[in-house]
């Protein structure tokens, strides 16, 4: 059995955290405890190391028209220090991965793919890549990244950046220092709240001083918020909570974009991308199923592959990822049910133990809007 990888800030995890394998990476599963740490990200600040996941750099005078090709968003819409959320497809529309694309300037992007899929993507894109002239340089082990979520992630980040954050709006990027760290900061997230995601980028695994220095002065910055060490139990509850996919549950090379709901990522008026004829026929014959949100209405926690009941008691669908919310205090979940079947408002079951507990189709997110998440009517400023 292949042994497992670590971070940069392994040695530190393990002296707080309970530890568990994800992706083949030996990581915080929590610290605290999930809901703590869950509450401290809607209500104030938390932290995640995030190095497990893959980062790539392309560069070259064809990078903007190689990425076009492979990825289904338009990344010529963007200027540097810019972001966008964007998948890849296979030849059948299937979804190989889903990321952030950062333009760093015009002929330079970086790519952060999820932790299970840093090999598999790599090879997708130098296999593409034949005729384009592109350089592809994967920095996943050079590189540490960070996530600093919450409404007091910029005041806690601000703290000990040399740039004025606020000035970075969502999903707009930049280069910074951090506690005379050389680093590049994104206002992006997992979470559904307002925050960034910190690259540290001269911290190799063999010397991983720059990323623990940077982890323990935004720890120090965010004492007066109240700020937790976040693990991936935190991250899972938080990302479903605001109906974002997990790769390899909600999303995979089975499903598409346009059933997963992710159409706002397909431009079809790009003049070709891999996957375009395959979704271009699916949108045109209409998708023969929908992922929805599916919120308990009577005591139950869903869980990944239970199956979903029509009020008529007929089997429309399965659960793909579910939880305990500890926002809303009930059971929440995400699968894909028939399209005819999947209006919001709609009650449905869920087979819980061998009994049909009812439940609702809703929207994302499941929390109020304007009350949580990067949408709040409370500004940042005012809090």
């Amino acid at each position: 059995m292949e042994k497992p990888r670590r971070t940069q800030l392994y040695d530190l995890h393990r002296q707080t955290a309970k530890m568990t394998i994800f992706a083949g990476f030996e990581m915080p599963i929590w610290y605290k405890g999930i809901i703590p740490e869950h509450l401290a990200v809607r209500n104030s600040v938390g932290i995640f190391d995030v190095s497990h996941m893959g980062r790539v750099i392309i560069t070259g005078v064809d990078s903007e028209s190689f990425l076009n090709y492979v990825i289904t968003n338009d990344v010529s819409r963007l200027s540097p220090n810019s972001a966008q959320y964007s998948v890849m497809c296979n030849e059948k529309g299937g979804i190989i991965d889903d990321f952030v694309v950062y333009r760093l300037e015009a002929e330079k992007f970086l790519v952060v793919f999820n932790a299970g899929n840093r090999e598999k993507d790599y090879e997708w894109l130098l296999k593409n890549s034949n005729n384009f002239e592109v350089k592809i340089e994967n920095v996943s082990d050079d590189v540490a990244m960070f996530a600093v979520q919450g409404p007091n992630a910029e005041k806690t980040l601000q703290k000990i950046s040399t740039t004025n954050l606020s000035n970075i709006q969502r999903f707009k990027c930049g280069n910074t220092r951090l506690t005379d760290v050389e680093a590049f900061v994104s206002r992006t997230g997992y979470t559904g709240e307002d925050g960034f995601e910190v690259f540290v980028w001269d911290a190799p695994l063999a010397k991983p001083d720059n990323a623990v220095k940077v982890w323990k002065a935004v720890l120090d910055a965010g004492k007066p918020f109240g700020i937790e060490q976040c693990g991936l139990g935190a991250r899972d509850t938080l990302r479903l909570e605001a109906g974002l996919c997990l790769y390899g549950n909600d999303i995979d090379e089975t499903t598409t974009p346009l059933e997963a709901r992710l159409r706002f990522v397909v431009k079809f008026q790009k003049p070709n991308f891999i996957g375009k004829e395959a979704l271009l026929k699916q949108k045109e014959e209409g998708i023969k199923r929908k992922r929805v949100g599916i919120l308990m209405t009577e005591k139950g926690i869903p869980r990944q592959g239970f199956k979903i009941y029509s009020e008529e008691n007929e089997e429309i669908g399965y659960l793909t990822s579910g939880t305990f919310s500890p926002l809303l205090k009930r059971g929440i979940g995400m699968g894909y049910i028939k399209t005819e079947q999947a209006q919001e408002g709609n009650t449905v079951k869920v087979e819980i133990r061998g009994k049909l507990v009812k439940a609702e189709i809703v929207s994302f997110p499941f929390y109020n809007p304007e009350k949580y998440g990067y949408k709040r009517k409370t500004a940042m400023s005012e809090q």
